[in-house]
């Protein structure tokens, strides 16, 4: 069996019981004009224990399907948000 991929993000949602929603960022570069692009994805994560809240930086594991849309667990959480209301950026919602 290959590797898991594990990813380190922010986490755009908890609004779920023990599911967080988990936004990537990754860079690339255009083929035809070499600009820098950055690149978003979201990510459902299983979050057994509900540790991670809103704004938090945390890495999330590869795993089995556990439902529909979540492949992936929440392993650790990186950084705590400061504060306990984190407003996020216009361009995330």
């Amino acid at each position: 069996m290959g590797k898991q991929k594990e990813f380190t993000g922010v986490v755009i949602s908890d609004k779920m019981q023990k599911t967080v929603v988990v936004r990537t960022m990754h860079l690339t570069r255009h083929t035809k004009y070499s600009k820098t692009l950055k690149l978003y994805n979201k990510f459902k994560a299983h979050d057994e224990k509900g540790i991670a809240k809103l704004g938090d930086t945390v890495s999330i594991v590869e795993t089995r399907p556990l439902s529909k849309d979540k492949r992936f667990i929440v392993k650790k959480v990186i950084m705590k948000a400061e504060g306990a209301q984190v407003a996020l950026p216009e361009e995330i919602v």
